[in-house]
C-alpha cells in the first residue's frame, strides 16, 4: 500500500467489507505505539441502551401488562 501524493490511502475492499468502512463512514487515526491504528468512530451509545432502566419498574412483566390493560 502506497500514501498518494495528497495523503490518501486506499484500504482494500476485503478489509473494508470486513469492518464495515463504507462510503461516509467516519474513522479515527490514533496514535499507538506500534504505528497507526485506524477506528471507525462510534456514534455513541445504542438508543435502547440509553433508555434502559428509565421505568424502574418491578420485573414482572405480566403484572405490568395486566395493570396496562386496567385488569
Amino acid at each position: 500500500m502506497k500514501i498518494s501524493e495528497r495523503g490518501q490511502v486506499t484500504i482494500p475492499k476485503t478489509l473494508r467489507d470486513r469492518f464495515g468502512l463504507y462510503k461516509n463512514v467516519e474513522i479515527d487515526l490514533l496514535p499507538i505505539k506500534e504505528g497507526l491504528l485506524i477506528q471507525k468512530r462510534s456514534r455513541g451509545k445504542h438508543p435502547v441502551d440509553s433508555v434502559w432502566g428509565v421505568l424502574k419498574r418491578p420485573a414482572d412483566t405480566d403484572q405490568y401488562i395486566e395493570e396496562v390493560r386496567g385488569r
